[in-house]
């Protein structure tokens, strides 16, 4: 278990969600898939003027409009991806310039497939508990790929959150710990110059998914001295709709500890940013005093586990920005034409 020397926790915090939404009605008509039903109802695309650093860029605005901090007071800036726009070239530099927050900040891109992201709220929860840095930007963003007619293309979808990470005066939740869990599993990969990543189906649930975020969740939980119904709020990465459930079943949470930032049915997985975003749309209603339980997972494998307990500074921040359900509300039904489109999915050379 990780506990930072400082008290240190999330002084703003931003969601983005692209307006575009392919039902997932549409993958099936174009695929002839109507067998077993669809994992979700829809997906949330980004158009043709968006990408990772895009998207970032204005989620961070929002966390900073929450924050109410000088930029460059920020000290170093994380994002967590598998969908950096360059192979070579940092989104990080664009983000932090972009902000206001150069020159003098550290500034790296992260991977690990669909916990880049919580990989950066840890190394910014050590960044700041150590007093190495006032403020930490952690990023997860993405643009997922799902290859034309596979299982994927249904629940890859755009979109995610960035966090400020602070001293805990100034934060709206502050992070008891943190307790990371991984191993070499194969359930998902993809080699350089392959376009769509591939997964092996029979490692993907049981020793990926479960294990790792029951065995993160379950060793935090034992270190804290803490349990299922200490917690008001539950948020675990959403790849599909039955995963999270599932797993917060098989830990002991109830439907209504994960309902508020259950999201993956109505915009999909946002990969790097799925379990980002859920805690977002959580901190939009949760109230001084609440405990939030986050696990993320990332394919490779492995999981991030986060005990929160919000602030009272929570009422006054969160007005400031649209909240992740404004995002989600402000919809645009499109076809899978567009979505090809827009995704790029016809390679013209």
């Amino acid at each position: 278990m990780l506990k930072p020397d400082l008290p240190v926790g999330i002084v703003g915090y931003g969601a983005y969600v692209p307006r575009y939404r392919l039902p997932a009605s549409e993958v099936a008509r174009v695929w002839n898939d109507g067998e077993g039903g669809a994992p979700i109802q829809e997906k949330a695309v980004a158009g043709l003027d968006e990408d990772t650093v895009t998207m970032s860029i204005e989620a961070t605005r929002n966390a900073l409009d929450r924050a109410r901090i000088d930029p460059a007071e920020i000290r170093a800036v994380w994002v967590g991806s598998e969908s950096h726009p360059y192979a070579v070239k940092p989104t990080s530099t664009i983000v932090a310039e972009a902000i206001g927050a150069t020159p003098h900040v550290q500034a790296a891109d992260l991977e690990f497939a669909c916990k880049a992201g919580s990989e950066a709220i840890v190394a910014g929860i050590g960044i700041v508990g150590a007093g190495m840095g006032r403020y930490v930007l952690a990023i997860g963003m993405d643009t997922a790929q799902g290859r034309p007619g596979d299982a994927l293309e249904y629940t890859a979808a755009s979109g995610g959150a960035a966090f400020l990470i602070g001293p805990a005066a100034e934060s709206l939740a502050v992070y008891e710990a943190t307790l990371s869990h991984v191993t070499d599993t194969p359930d998902f990969w993809r080699r350089a110059y392959m376009r769509y990543p591939s997964h092996g189906h029979r490692f993907t649930g049981e020793p990926a998914y479960f294990e790792h975020i029951t065995r993160a969740a379950e060793q935090l939980m034992a270190e804290l001295g803490a349990q299922p119904a200490d917690y008001t709020y539950a948020v675990f990465h959403q790849p599909n709709t039955k995963f999270p459930q599932r797993v917060a079943r098989m830990l002991g949470f109830k439907p209504e500890q994960i309902a508020a930032g259950l999201l993956c049915p109505v915009i999909g997985n946002t990969y790097a940013g799925s379990s980002l975003i859920g805690l977002t749309a959580i901190l939009d209603e949760a109230k001084p005093g609440d405990r939030v339980f986050m696990v993320s997972f990332g394919s490779g494998a492995g999981s991030d586990a986060f005990s929160l307990r919000v602030t009272d500074r929570i009422g006054d921040a969160r007005d400031r920005a649209p909240k992740t359900r404004d995002y989600i509300a402000r919809r645009v039904e499109i076809d899978y034409a567009t979505y090809a489109r827009y995704r790029h999915k016809l390679q013209m050379k």
